[in-house]
């Protein structure tokens, strides 16, 4: 079987990236890997997830930037003096399957002349696009879909997450002809078996 490798963007930031991270990550039993990590180094999106797998195969790879300030990347990196350079950033070297996770959407800035498209595009994998409904989400997914299909980046499909909206999901993925890979229901909260139940959801991603 051959080994999977994913990146997951959002529409927006506050989409709800690290939880379906979380959900694929124990799915595909898979490696991780958020390249950037901008504010919450004491809490950072690997320490989130790590929280919340339950299997022993999954590895943790290290940021490739951890900015203190949670803002832009562009923006954390100047306060700090540092350059985010793209050919910096590289896949890990895994035999496992691995789970990407971005930061904010797909055009936040890392520099003064690269996006986070710039450095999907440079990774070469696959990217699946969670979707959360809120007014305005129509045109910010549609948006990010054109964004990516305008660079050919492989787009394996979308996860919703949070409320549904029927009459917004079926128009994004009637016009954009995307594939639906399932929903992550609004939740009180996640932990463990929370994420362990959707993960059955989401197998399949290791075998198609």
């Amino acid at each position: 079987m051959s080994k999977k490798a994913y990146f997951i963007a959002g529409i927006d930031t506050n989409i709800g990236k690290t939880i379906v991270s979380a959900i694929l990550t124990e799915a595909l039993e898979a490696d991780y890997w958020k390249p950037i990590q901008s504010g919450d180094l004491t809490n950072s999106d690997s320490d989130k997830l790590k929280a919340l797998i339950s299997n022993s195969k999954t590895a943790l790879h290290p940021n490739a930037y951890a900015l203190q300030e949670a803002a832009s990347p562009h923006y954390s990196a100047s306060l700090e003096n540092i350059h985010i350079d793209l050919t910096s950033i590289h896949l890990p070297k895994t035999e496992n399957h691995l789970i990407v996770e971005g930061a904010g959407g797909l055009l936040v800035p890392l520099n003064d002349k690269d996006l986070l498209i710039d450095c999907i595009q440079n990774l070469g994998i696959e990217v699946i696009l969670v979707i959360k409904n809120y007014l305005g989400s129509i045109n910010h997914s549609l948006l990010s879909i054109e964004a990516l299909k305008a660079r050919k980046i492989p787009v394996r499909g979308l996860i919703f997450n949070g409320p549904t909206n029927a009459a917004s999901e079926d128009y994004i993925l009637a016009y954009s002809g995307l594939a639906f890979l399932g929903r992550i229901r609004e939740e009180k909260s996640f932990d463990k078996e929370k994420i362990k139940e959707y993960a059955k959801q989401f197998q399949f991603l290791a075998h198609d």
